[in-house]
């Protein structure tokens, strides 16, 4: 956890302990490796991170584990994300708690490259619009333009698999 974490942290539950990372390392043990995350642990890393974006811009994450070829997240958001194409990357969403939702497809308006093979943009035109929540699994692939959209007071918390692809 970076220091700005820890400073706004402090702040946030200054008669609480430090939250600990979750108790798994960030690379693939071997091939006889089992990892388990139980949804008591991932509910209380997203009440962790849900104070963290609701502290910073909207939007807190945590790569839980790295794996050949994909890595795991904790997600959560309680504001709208930029418009998004990852050109290597699939997206699968597990939703543990809260609604959001996806706009696929259309067109990434100020699309600018942010990374390789990684646009942002300012929102979707021309998209279509999916409602996710708790129990759902949403699949985007490699390439395909995607936005999640928060109403309101409410929030999203997703288990995230990002699997690499290569064209």
């Amino acid at each position: 956890m970076d220091e700005i974490s820890q400073q706004i942290l402090k702040e946030l539950l200054p008669a609480e302990k430090e939250i600990a990372p979750l108790p798994v390392s960030k690379k693939a043990a071997g091939p006889d490796a089992m990892d388990h995350w139980s949804l008591p642990v991932l509910m209380e890393r997203g009440s962790y991170l849900r104070r963290m974006a609701t502290y910073g811009d909207g939007s807190a994450s945590e790569t839980l584990k790295e794996f050949p070829g994909h890595f795991t997240m904790l997600s959560v958001r309680n504001r709208d994300g930029e418009a998004e194409v990852h050109e290597h990357f699939a997206d699968l969403f597990y939703v543990l708690d809260g609604r959001a939702t996806m706009v696929t497809g259309g067109t990434v308006k100020a699309a600018k490259t942010v990374a390789p093979g990684e646009t942002r943009g300012a929102s979707i035109e021309g998209g279509s619009r999916q409602e996710m929540k708790a129990g759902d699994v949403v699949h985007v692939p490699a390439g395909l333009p995607h936005q999640m959209l928060v109403a309101g007071e409410k929030t999203i918390c997703c288990f995230v698999i990002k699997i690499q692809e290569m064209p």
